[in-house]
């Protein structure tokens, strides 16, 4: 007897069928993102309004995609190209401590300016007042586009009026602890920030790896590392058309450059890692079957032990030292702190008994903060001031750092990093640890010694 389609299955074949379409309507315009535009496996979702993904599949709503290819097939090829462009810039991955709504936010903001600058014809709409207004002033900014220069805009205006308890801002509009005063500015602030949100949400980051969620860290992982590799090889094919950008396509080109920026810092600060020894007790490691038979037939012997311990390549002690010379931009200073910060954390950088040292330098040291954990280091962060405003002598922190070496307080020292316009006085010697020496604007090669390594970060980076 012949199988009877069902209602259902009729309607994920047509969806199936209209995401292929409009991967194959983005192609024709976006031919250097061929493998990006078909990197997703598409799944029906029937909780979602929209689509969402979590890096290997394009979760979808039947009801949703067959409803907007009727009325409104341009937003398809938008909201597909918005969850893909989310993927090649690593939007998933690199959140860190950041506040998840104002993220997600920068997030949505960062693609659909991307998107809305592209100016390609099956992506087109009219720009709203909404978006001319902030497009406009993050181009006076001058700090370049990505999702970290527009989070940090998102903070200033709004982080110091964002309440915590989701129930309360539903029910009373505003946090426990904010003055009976300043009620309506809170609500003006909060109105506004909903307003964005409106205009910018395209589609559900349900689906985006959480941080908490230690059992997904090896997927999530994987799938960071393949979008890395199908940005290195979109913004390739984009330079190797040898023609122009067409008009827009240098805004992907920047967001890429920018995504690059990131990926090349977190693989800079694994130079520092070392490897040793750390207790750790992994199921795969032995057979559980054999191990409980012990049991079994032997009372208390099992016939395998499971390893509890396995080598790690981590931080274990570390010093960054900040120059916090007059030339230095403090905002910069406490952004690269906190981006370090979040790297650290996402990759598991720490060992249960590593030590960071934070040196704030100018010609000479002006603070030395000892944390170790994710605890310390964010409480360190919320208290963070910046400390001097003379000249730049690099010399006084090499020193510092010898003085505890040799005092035994750092018996271990991975390496040092320093924060610098670069602009200063170097030490002659070579120290017996790596050191390196990071810059957010060009310097002068010359005068770096050889000795130390060096790299200059895009202040899109922060």
């Amino acid at each position: 007897m012949a199988h009877v389609q069902t209602q259902e299955e009729w309607e994920a074949e047509m969806s199936e069928k209209i995401l292929s379409y409009v991967r194959d309507e983005l192609y024709l315009e976006l031919r250097f993102m061929d493998i990006a535009l078909s990197a997703l496996t598409p799944k029906a979702d029937a909780s979602l309004q929209t689509f969402a993904t979590d890096g290997n599949m394009l979760y979808y709503s039947t009801e949703q995609v067959m409803r907007m290819f009727e009325q409104n097939a341009p937003f398809l090829d938008r909201a597909y190209l918005h969850t893909v462009l989310h993927c090649i810039f690593s939007h998933l991955w690199i959140a860190g401590n950041r506040d998840a709504r104002l993220w997600n936010l920068a997030c949505d903001i960062a693609v659909e300016y991307t998107i809305d600058g592209m100016g390609k014809n099956c992506t087109r709409r009219i720009l709203s007042w909404t978006r001319q207004k902030l497009y406009g002033e993050l181009k006076e900014r001058q700090e370049g586009i990505s999702a970290a220069v527009i989070y940090r805009m998102l903070s200033e205006r709004f982080a110091a009026e964002r309440r915590t308890d989701a129930a309360q801002e539903r029910d009373e509009g505003m946090p426990a602890s904010y003055a009976p005063e300043k009620a309506d500015e809170y609500r003006d602030m909060n109105e506004t920030l909903a307003a964005l949100e409106r205009e910018f949400y395209t589609d559900n980051h349900k689906y985006w790896p959480k941080r908490e969620d230690t059992s997904a860290k090896g997927a999530a992982s994987a799938s960071q590392k393949k979008w890395e590799k199908i940005a290195r090889q979109t913004r390739m094919e984009q330079e190797l058309r040898g023609a122009e950008p067409e008009e827009g396509e240098e805004l992907l080109a920047a967001q890429l450059a920018a995504a690059k920026g990131q990926r090349s810092y977190r693989d800079f600060l694994q130079k520092f890692a070392v490897r040793r020894e750390e207790l750790h007790m992994d199921a795969d490691e032995f057979d559980l079957n054999y191990y409980t038979y012990g049991l079994k037939v032997y009372g208390n012997l099992p016939l395998i032990e499971p390893l509890e311990s396995r080598e790690a390549k981590k931080i274990r002690e570390f010093v960054i030292v900040i120059d916090t010379s007059y030339s230095t931009n403090g905002e910069l200073v406490e952004q690269f702190l906190r981006e370090t910060a979040d790297i650290l954390c996402q990759s598991e950088s720490f060992f249960a008994d590593s030590v960071i040292r934070v040196l704030q330098c100018d010609n000479q040291v002006r603070s030395d903060t000892v944390f170790s954990g994710e605890r310390e280091l964010a409480r360190f962060l919320e208290e963070f001031k910046l400390l001097g405003g003379g000249g730049t002598d690099f010399r006084p922190a090499f020193s510092y750092v010898e003085q505890l070496r040799g005092d035994g307080q750092l018996r271990h020292l991975a390496g040092l990093l320093y924060f610098t316009d670069g602009k200063g006085i170097y030490p002659k010697k070579r120290p017996d640890y790596k050191t390196a020496f990071l810059f957010l604007d060009d310097f002068d090669e010359l005068s770096v010694p050889p000795w130390a390594m060096r790299l200059r970060l895009p202040r899109e980076t922060f």
